[in-house]
């Protein structure tokens, strides 16, 4: 299991721990156990165990949340096959960005799909 103390990335998403959460930032509600910090289409997406910490969003952001953990739980990827190793969160606040492409589309810059 991978342990950082200022920067991780699992997949397409980059784990950054900050000082503080921002004003406007509102609580995600968990489902089921998990927090879901990165979604998949397929099923296979990033959790942590809902009991050590909370996710938040601000409001107009997509590509972006906070998490406060409460107590060192592991970021875990839930797919059987070409997994992610998981990545321990110790106490503290984080911003997750999931990564989008560098090469630009006329749609805009694409998400990374994991």
């Amino acid at each position: 299991m991978k342990t950082f103390e200022m920067k991780a990335a699992q997949g397409d998403l980059l784990v950054t721990r900050v000082d503080c959460l921002p004003a406007t930032a509102v609580e995600v509600a968990p489902v089921g156990a998990h927090i879901v910090v990165g979604h998949s289409e397929t099923g296979h997406h990033h959790v942590l165990d809902r009991a050590h910490a909370t996710m938040y969003r601000l409001p107009e952001s997509i590509y972006e949340c906070f998490i406060v953990v409460t107590e060192a739980t592991p970021l875990v990827h839930l797919r059987p096959h070409d997994t992610h190793e998981p990545i321990m969160f110790s106490p503290g606040i984080y911003r997750v960005n999931r990564q989008r492409e560098r090469a630009y589309v006329p749609e805009g810059f694409r998400r990374v799909e994991d």
